[in-house]
Parts: structure tokens; C-alpha cells; sequence
């Protein structure tokens, strides 16, 4: 690791959704966040972070296993031809600590991410994990905001009457719960990772007052805290110019919560003065639309700027603040962790570790970024460009490889189900793996997993130069640079043996 130390302990905060443009370090001025702000000043801060596997359980995926998995399945387990970097650390004597509200780690498709921990705490009531069955009769001291409730049932309707204070919150307990594990249980004769996945600031937008109406003290009625998913939002009428506002301020609200109790897990790291020998990373899995481009939630159009193009920083002992413009992504945070803890992985992983980043040693660590969701447009940022390949030819063919088959469980929409292998599947093996694989065809007119079902936004390939222009409001697919780009995402596709009915759909 060059002139620098290597950290004895490793903390791992993982805030969801958490929108790069939106927090004061990175320029943010419409919401406040000081404690994001306040970890920034001793941080080294990536400038030119993009996601690698979209959304929430492939971005976790690439972060605990290392390896992009969007070009093989939508969302899933842990599989058997691979190992999370907490099995190994669990044999060389670290001792890791997983403290989450994030509910998709503890449904089906999403086994295994947590076992692997020396231990683990789940912190119950966030968005539908199914905690209550029945509202609290008392309410008693209750601070839940009256809430538009209108549009669907959801199990966070009945969770959010059983929290009596502030502290009651899933993102207050979870960082409170991370907190005293700093301070109490945090061993000092060994190494230690504890990985924080807070699920805050994802919806739904929900937080006591006064922060719920810090950004929109004018708002009469319900809040509305679960946002949209949708594209041409207002444009289209679906969406009235108030009511988006409204969504966004919230959206900042929760921002503005989960800053502040994020400050708890800061006080205890000054606390227990680990900073001298402890690696401190701020990520998230992606970013959140309110607005930008006209387009709420995460609905099937490219992966522009305000989703992908994410925050990242790292508390390094003995390395001063400042800003680092190399292009990183999810995948390199894995290998990170493997750097710093010394250990080596089986099977095929996709991520180059920091290290060499922060202590100066070299300006660039990757040349491109793969990312994109399970069937839908693959993306490449490479230079300043970013290269948007939609799909042809009806989708089709698609494959999905898993020995797990699962996805997303979708509560609000109970009879979407994950269609079954067929007597089309056939055993096949994924890159640098010796361990058969279900891999499952789909043809036209298939039932697909949900992410692809919801392939509705881009119909043509894009071009921008993310760099000139950040908005993305020069679309250069229309020019030779566009071939050039075409070239370059084959020959990575190629390089990464992506499956070949990715070549297929996406015309190359």
C-alpha cells in the first residue's frame, strides 16, 4: 500500500438511495447535511464514483462478493460458486458486525448476506418488512406525521404507529445500535469490519417532526412520503408540479434525519479515538430521481447522472483530506476490503482495490465502468463518455443464471411472481467457475423477473460527455463517437465473458 499504513479495522457505512448532488461536500446546497460534511473534511473524497450493479441487492452484491451480476440475474442470494468477504474474514480471526434495517437482506432473495458475520443485529419496522399486524391501539406519545396512505397497502402503515420518539425510527436505532457497538463491543485486541447498512434516505420519506416539514413548512394535508415511480412525471399529468416539490422535500427531510443520527456513529468513533487506526467508507448503492429530467423513483429509464453517478469517501489513517477525480465503482470497494485485511477470493471478481488511490501511488485504477440493471440498457462510462446500449429486438433472447432463483419480492403487487425454470433451462457455468449453473431463456412474450418487466424507458442508444456536460442534455449517439464506444463495450463485454445473449439483444 505504498507510503501509507494499512488500517487494522474497517467501518462500512452504506447509506441507501443517498443522492451525491444533493450533500453539502459535493456542492449540495438545497438540504443540510452536516455531519456527511463534517466526515468529508478528514475523508478522501471520489469525485467520479458510478454505480456497477443496479438496484439495491446487486449493489450489495458488489460490495460483499465483489463481482458485477447484472448481466447474468436481476437480484439474488449469495451462490454457491461464490464467497462473501465475510467468510474469509471470519477464518482469518477478524471480527466482522453487520447492523441493518434494511428489509431485502432478510427476504427471500436476499439470504446469505448476513450469515457469514461474526454477528448481526436487525433493526425492524423499515418499509415492508412485515414487523406488525396490527396497528398500535395507544399511539400513546406517537410522532407519526398524518400520511397519504391512499394508494396502496403497505406493511410501514401499521410499523410507523408503534414509534413513540424520534429515537424509534429504524435509521435512529440502527445508528444507535452501530454506535454502541463502537463503544462497547468493538474488540481492541483484534481487527474488526463493522459494515453499517442503513436503508435511509430510501422511502418511504417518512421522519418525525420538525424535521418533516423543515423543507416545506407550507404543506397542508397528509404528507406524501412514498414517492412515484415515473418518467415525464409531470410533463405527462400523472404528477402535479406541487406534489413533486413536495416528494423532494421530504426526500430531504429524511436526508437531513439520517445526517444527524449518522453524527452518533462519529461522536463514538472520536469516542474510542479509532481514527488513527481505522478505515471509515461512506457509500451507497445508488442515487434517487426527485425530479431530475422529470423522472421520480427508479422506473426503466437509463441510468443518468443523479441515479449513477454516486458518492464515495474514505477516512484513511494518516492521509489528509482531499478530493480524487479516478473513475471507481461498487465493485472496487470489495476489493478494497480485500487489500486491507490481506485476503484472496476463488472466484471472479470485477473490482481494483483504493488503496493505491488514496496513498497517491497511481491516478487511475480502472479505464471503464459497467453498469446497468438485469435486463435492461447496459452502460459503459469510459473517458469522460458514457455509452448507453438499449436493448434490440424485443428484449430478446435474455437469460437469467441462478441456482437460487429469486428476485425481488414486490409487496405492494403480491401476484408478481418470479417465473419458474422451464424445460428450456439448461446447466451452464459462469465465468471462471467450475460449479453448473440453472441458466433459464426467455423468449418473446415471456414473464420475466420484475426490473426487466419494468423496461419501458429507453428505446435508442445515448451518448454524453459526462464530464462538459453533467445534465446530460447533449445526447452525441448521433456521432462517430458513438461507433467507437459501441467498439469499446463489445471488447468489455467480451473481456468480463459476458453471457452471449447480452452480444444478441443488444445488437452487438
Amino acid at each position: 500500500m505504498g507510503d501509507i499504513a494499512t488500517p487494522k479495522n474497517v467501518v462500512v457505512v452504506l447509506l441507501d438511495s443517498l443522492n451525491r448532488h444533493m450533500i453539502g461536500a459535493y456542492g449540495g446546497t438545497e438540504f443540510d447535511t452536516p455531519n456527511l460534511d463534517r466526515f468529508a473534511k478528514r475523508a478522501v473524497k471520489f469525485d467520479r464514483h458510478y454505480t456497477g450493479s443496479l438496484p439495491c441487492m446487486p449493489a450489495r452484491h458488489d460490495i460483499l462478493c465483489g463481482s458485477w451480476d447484472f448481466l447474468w440475474r436481476p437480484w439474488g442470494s449469495i451462490e454457491l460458486w461464490e464467497d462473501p468477504i465475510t467468510r474469509h474474514l471470519q477464518q482469518t480471526g477478524v471480527t466482522t458486525m453487520l447492523v441493518s434495517d434494511h428489509p431485502h437482506l432478510f427476504e427471500t432473495g436476499g439470504e446469505n448476506y448476513h450469515t457469514d458475520f461474526t454477528a448481526w443485529e436487525y433493526v425492524r419496522g423499515h418499509e415492508d418488512d412485515p414487523w406488525r399486524t396490527a396497528p398500535d391501539p395507544s399511539w400513546v406519545g406517537a410522532p407519526a406525521v398524518p400520511a397519504d396512505e391512499s394508494w396502496v397497502a403497505r406493511h410501514y402503515d401499521t410499523t410507523r404507529t408503534w414509534f413513540k420518539t424520534e429515537d424509534d425510527f429504524p435509521g435512529a436505532r440502527t445508528m444507535s445500535h452501530a454506535a454502541r457497538w463502537i463503544e462497547h463491543e468493538a474488540p481492541s485486541d483484534r481487527r474488526f469490519m463493522l459494515f453499517v447498512d442503513e436503508f435511509d434516505p430510501h422511502e418511504p420519506f417518512d421522519v418525525p417532526e420538525p424535521w418533516m416539514s423543515m423543507y416545506d413548512p407550507e404543506w397542508e394535508g397528509p404528507k406524501v412520503i412514498w414517492p412515484p415511480y415515473l418518467a415525464d412525471a409531470v410533463a405527462s399529468g400523472k404528477l402535479d408540479a406541487r406534489t413533486a416539490q413536495h416528494i423532494r422535500a421530504n426526500y430531504g427531510a429524511k436526508l437531513s434525519f439520517i445526517d444527524h443520527q449518522f453524527g452518533r456513529l462519529l461522536d463514538a468513533i472520536d469516542r474510542r479515538g479509532l481514527w488513527d487506526d481505522t478505515a471509515v467508507i461512506v457509500c451507497t448503492d445508488h442515487g434517487h430521481y426527485l425530479g431530475e429530467k422529470d423522472v421520480f423513483g427508479k422506473p426503466g429509464v437509463p441510468v443518468y447522472e443523479p441515479l449513477g453517478h454516486i458518492p464515495l469517501m474514505v477516512a484513511w489513517p494518516g492521509v489528509a483530506a482531499h478530493t480524487n477525480s479516478a473513475l471507481t465503482t461498487t465493485v472496487d470497494v470489495f476489493a478494497t476490503l480485500c487489500d486491507i485485511f490481506g485476503v484472496s477470493v476463488d472466484h471472479r471478481t470485477h473490482g481494483h482495490s483504493l488503496a493505491p488511490l488514496v496513498s497517491g501511488d497511481t491516478s487511475s485504477v480502472r479505464d471503464y465502468v459497467l453498469t446497468g440493471v438485469w435486463g435492461r440498457a447496459v452502460q459503459i462510462v469510459h473517458d469522460q463518455f458514457k455509452y448507453v446500449r438499449a436493448p434490440r429486438n424485443d428484449n430478446r433472447p435474455l437469460s437469467m443464471w441462478s441456482n437460487r432463483w429469486s428476485t425481488m419480492p414486490i409487496h405492494a403487487m403480491p401476484n408478481v411472481r418470479l417465473p419458474k425454470p422451464d424445460h428450456r433451462a439448461t446447466l451452464d457455468y459462469m465465468p471462471g467457475s467450475s460449479v453448473p449453473v440453472i441458466r433459464q431463456p426467455f423468449g418473446s412474450g415471456d414473464v420475466v423477473p420484475f426490473w426487466a418487466m419494468t423496461n419501458t424507458g429507453t428505446t435508442r442508444d445515448l451518448l454524453f460527455d459526462v464530464v462538459g456536460d453533467p445534465h446530460e442534455d447533449r445526447d452525441l449517439s448521433g456521432t462517430g463517437l458513438a461507433d467507437q464506444l459501441e467498439g469499446v463495450l463489445r471488447s468489455v463485454l467480451r473481456d468480463v465473458d459476458a453471457p452471449d445473449d447480452q452480444f444478441q439483444r443488444l445488437g452487438l
